[in-house]
């Protein structure tokens, strides 16, 4: 069995300063800066290694607009939103807008103008996509006009999105033919630029979110066009509502159509429906705010399934995909 380490002084003085968050992270290999005498990777970073990895299952949680974050995230190639930040834009900075994708896959980038762009399908180094976020905008607002911002390891204890965003702000996405957004003279640009701006328009699916309801969004795809729709409602109660849909009939949005499973992101459900090729977006908003009312009365319902909705409850639970 291996001894106890007795708890020294040092040892004292670094568990109040974790517990005050002033130990700044360093290589894993490099002494902890707490003055334990002991490497990082065995004193200080073993909590901030464990905190990296944990996983948040709902990052946007408490954000306006939690859904849109999900679907612009999971769902959505083009599109733009203003953020609005606690105690207003820094001097310098006329705007912040939240990107689903920057050129080069940056996690953000300052333009010449001083706006700030922060990329949201990126890769992440922790299991808190909102904390990781909020690192990658910190820094952009401090950095030099006209320069891209690069991913780094963010300590356990920094700022979430829900820190740095006005909780009041509205949440009002702009989906986007191409990523022209990109540019802030795209008709000028260069050949090569020109070039790979071209490759990613090809590259992006057709998309438009409805307007009568909340985080709807419908795209088009070879062989049939479909409504992917984020929910808020917790996943059980949420399925149990579908299920005594489906089993009624009343899960379709229009003759042609058909919920044909779901999506799981972020800790949300995610409904999928198959739409005829000829459906546009515009076609499936009487249909959706319809079938809105509909959800909202099996949702209310707390009687036990019959023995058809748990039928139809195990076809939508076996034709569920788990995206993050």
């Amino acid at each position: 069995m291996a001894k106890k380490r007795p708890q020294t002084k040092a040892g004292r003085t670094t568990a109040m300063k974790v517990s005050d968050g002033n130990v700044p992270v360093v290589g894993a290999r490099e002494p902890c800066p707490c003055g334990s005498g002991r490497r990082y990777k065995a004193c200080h970073g073993r909590e901030a290694a464990q905190a990296m990895t944990e996983l948040v299952q709902r990052p946007f949680e408490g954000l306006p607009g939690e859904c849109d974050w999900v679907a612009l995230r999971e769902l959505v190639p083009a599109a733009t939103v203003e953020l609005h930040l606690k105690g207003g834009l820094p001097k310098g900075v006329p705007s912040v807008t939240l990107a689903t994708v920057l050129p080069m896959a940056w996690p953000a980038l300052r333009r010449d103008n001083g706006t700030v762009l922060l990329g949201l399908q990126n890769d992440t180094a922790s299991g808190d996509l909102s904390r990781d976020l909020a690192d990658v905008l910190k820094r952009a607002l401090e950095a030099e006009p006209g320069t891209p911002v690069a991913a780094q390891r963010v300590p356990a204890d920094g700022p979430r999105l829900q820190d740095l965003l006005d909780p009041a702000g509205a949440f009002a996405p702009v989906v986007h033919d191409g990523f022209e957004f990109w540019l802030e003279d795209a008709e000028n640009s260069s050949p090569e630029v020109a070039a790979s701006l071209e490759r990613a328009n090809e590259a992006a699916i057709p998309t438009a979110r409805l307007s009568g309801v909340e985080a709807a969004y419908w795209c088009r795809t070879p062989e049939k066009n479909h409504l992917r729709w984020v929910m808020p409602h917790p996943e059980e109660q949420l399925l149990d509502a579908l299920s005594r849909l489906h089993a009624a009939g009343n899960s379709a949005l229009g003759e042609g159509t058909r919920l044909v499973g779901s999506f799981r992101a972020h800790g949300l459900v995610v409904p999928v429906w198959d739409l005829p090729s000829t459906v546009e977006a515009e076609d499936m908003e009487k249909p959706a705010a319809e079938f809105a009312e509909r959800l909202a009365k099996a949702l209310a319902s707390n009687a036990p399934l019959t023995p058809e909705e748990r039928r139809a409850r195990g076809g939508l639970t076996n034709r569920q995909v788990t995206l993050s």
